[in-house]
């Protein structure tokens, strides 16, 4: 079992969580810090608490506006060898940054019902914009997953700070799309009577409506649909996040799902850096694969981030229809985020 999650997309933190956090050993242990930037909000918590179970972090840095000491103390009762310590308030910032290996961003308001997540975006992308700035003076070199809304355009606002910054990589700079893979698999194995621990379809394009791009022909195990339940499943995945924001009634967006996509892809980074070969996952990341300068892909992971990018593979007929809807919206997307910083 251990080889095949070295070598795909297979939810880690499934198998990792359920055998107490302890099933990934640390035969060549070293000592990585990660920060979380939100930690005190629906996500930053409950992905804390997972984070908190690996074996591979040995310090655990949470930093928000407010609770986040609490957050910390509370977190630090549980029995595992990660030190976790809080920061709060523009003050202590940088101090949540300093040598850091791995920041991840989930900071940011929630959609709420009649919302898209272009509605988000003046408030998500001053504080993506600020924490991106933070990290490019403290920790330049950190590997990047950025998590707050709308991704499509927060990823490209964090390059451009570090492009400013004169310190831009764009192998250590992720948007974690994680969540329409996981949806992907969750869906597919529902449809089919599937373990869905066993399922990897790879999801292409962005992170918001038409330009989440699932591969389902290349799904594997294979499998097949009539056209119209393709289609059908196809929406579905693509509006899932609308779909956990009417069932919540006003009270939040998906929260637990993308804290599990959020460890999930961390993890994943975690394994790269201890220099395990083969990790594979959808990210969201600058790119040449097509017309759109952003764009997720199956990205094979390396210690210093993006290892290869996997492209697209063989399209259907109808994957292709897909991405020629996505690509417009995509593009339009990435402008609105890069005019943000360049106004």
């Amino acid at each position: 079992m251990f080889s095949r999650l070295a070598k795909s997309t297979t939810p880690v933190a499934a198998q990792f969580i359920a055998n107490g956090g302890r099933n990934i050993s640390t035969s060549n242990p070293r000592n990585v810090k990660v920060a979380v930037m939100g930690a005190s909000g629906g996500i930053g918590q409950p992905l804390s608490l997972l984070l908190k179970h690996s074996q591979l972090i040995s310090e655990l840095n949470l930093f928000d506006i407010v609770h986040t000491p609490g957050v910390a103390a509370d977190l630090s009762h549980i029995e595992t060898r990660c030190k976790v310590k809080g920061f709060v308030g523009n003050d202590q910032l940088k101090d949540s940054l300093k040598g850091v290996d791995i920041v991840i961003i989930p900071a940011g308001v929630p959609r709420k019902p009649g919302m898209t997540r272009d509605d988000l975006f003046n408030t998500n992308a001053s504080i993506v914009r600020d924490l991106a700035a933070a990290t490019a003076a403290v920790a330049p070199k950190a590997l990047i997953g950025i998590i707050s809304n709308p991704v499509n355009s927060t990823v490209p606002i964090a390059s451009e700070v570090f492009k400013k910054a004169g310190v831009y990589d764009p192998k250590r700079i992720f948007g974690v799309s994680t969540l329409d893979v996981v949806r992907a698999n969750t869906f597919i194995a529902d449809a089919k009577g599937l373990d869905p621990a066993q399922v990897n379809c790879p999801v292409i394009g962005g992170h918001s409506g038409v330009t989440i791009i699932p591969l389902i022909s290349q799904c594997k195990p294979q499998v097949q649909f009539p056209q119209d339940k393709l289609t059908a499943l196809t929406e579905r995945i693509q509006e899932a996040g609308t779909e956990v924001v009417k069932a919540k009634a006003g009270a939040g967006s998906a929260t637990l799902s993308m804290a599990y996509a959020g460890a999930r892809f961390t993890f994943s980074l975690l394994r790269a850096l201890k220099g395990e070969q083969g990790v594979i996952e959808c990210a969201y990341v600058k790119s040449d694969i097509t017309e759109a300068t952003y764009f997720a892909t199956p990205i094979l992971l390396g210690p210093n981030g993006v290892e290869k990018n996997m492209g697209l593979g063989k399209l259907s007929t109808f994957e292709q229809e897909l991405l020629a809807k996505a690509l417009p919206e995509l593009k339009k997307n990435i402008e609105t985020g890069e005019k943000f910083i360049n106004k």
